[in-house]
């Protein structure tokens, strides 16, 4: 007599209506896993929360602030610091807050570091992008050993050359000029140097022949043949650029202390200086400082997942 084994067979995905996945293809998450995102979650909290306390001391009533420093929500909101900022609080409305009776002249001081830091980003890009081209693709005796003393410039701290500078821009007569903050940092960096040189030996150069063939210079070459290919890492540094010209400080306080020459970042440093008697007015601070940072902040969530995703452009890991 035959004995018929009956084997209990969990049915398919192809078996179940609609094709849903058996119970045991759902995973359950690993505890390394959980993990990992607590982790994520809570370095994304203190890397935001900053930017958070800004916001919530710039909401804040200046004078009420003395009273419950450690809240963590707007103490008394008004929008009195971001009016005093603007200019638009009288000095009756800005005593009355416990903010400085002063004001800045904010839309000029924007104007200035909109022009100081396009101007800035446009010639580091193009002269770097120039010299990268020097370096990477033309052959020329001593090339190899002039990048090396180049690029080490990296080693030197940006301090050492204020003082020398400083005097090149007196002499010039750029004193307190929209000229005299940016010509420093106008022509290149070695590091935008290297940035595009690394991407620019990652080109064929076969397409390069191929445009001398037909005829094409090293200037026709490199402006209509390497530089549109070279778009992905000229947007990334780009943004690099555009954001540390917008955060200098130090050397705009040196060489444009006068309205006409004064950057945002330098401005809110005479806005702080204005403390009334109560004490430092750090709503209408915070709410400067989260207006110049604004334009920063903009340009990274648009261009931020490109920026990170380019930076295999350059070698750098």
């Amino acid at each position: 007599m035959s004995t018929t084994h009956l084997v209990d067979v969990e049915p398919t995905s192809s078996d179940r209506p609609n094709g849903e996945p058996t119970p045991r293809a759902r995973r359950r998450p690993s505890w390394g896993r959980v993990l990992a995102w607590a982790v994520l979650i809570a370095v994304m909290i203190v890397t935001l929360f900053p930017f958070y306390w800004m916001l919530r001391t710039a909401l804040s009533n200046n004078n009420a602030l003395y009273a419950d420093p450690g809240s963590l929500l707007p103490v008394d909101p008004t929008w009195g610091g971001f009016r005093r900022v603007f200019g638009l609080a009288s000095a009756e409305e800005a005593a009355a807050e416990g903010g400085t009776t002063g004001s800045i002249h904010f839309w000029l001081y924007l104007r200035n570091s909109v022009i100081v830091a396009t101007v800035i980003t446009a010639g580091q890009v193009l002269f770097s992008s120039m010299a990268a081209y020097a370096f990477a693709r033309l052959h020329w005796k001593g090339r190899d050993t002039v990048f090396f003393l180049f690029l080490t410039a990296l080693m030197i701290p940006p301090i050492f050359v204020q003082l020398p500078n400083f005097i090149l821009i007196r002499d010039l007569g750029l004193l307190n000029t929209l000229a005299g903050v940016i010509l420093p940092f106008f022509f290149m960096t070695p590091f935008a140097v290297f940035f595009m040189r690394q991407f620019l030996l990652g080109i064929p150069r076969e397409i390069e022949e191929a445009a001398m063939i037909d005829g094409a210079g090293h200037g026709r070459i490199f402006f209509g043949v390497l530089l549109p290919m070279s778009s992905t890492p000229l947007v990334t540094l780009s943004l690099l650029t555009y954001i540390t010209a917008w955060g200098e400080y130090f050397w705009p306080l040196l060489v444009g202390r006068a309205d006409e020459a004064r950057v945002l970042t330098v401005a809110l440093g005479v806005f702080r200086a204005q403390t009334p008697q109560t004490g430092p007015d750090w709503a209408g601070l915070m709410a400067g400082a989260l207006i110049a940072a604004l334009p920063v902040l903009i340009l990274f969530v648009v261009f931020g997942r490109r920026f990170v995703q380019n930076l295999g452009y350059s070698g750098i890991k």
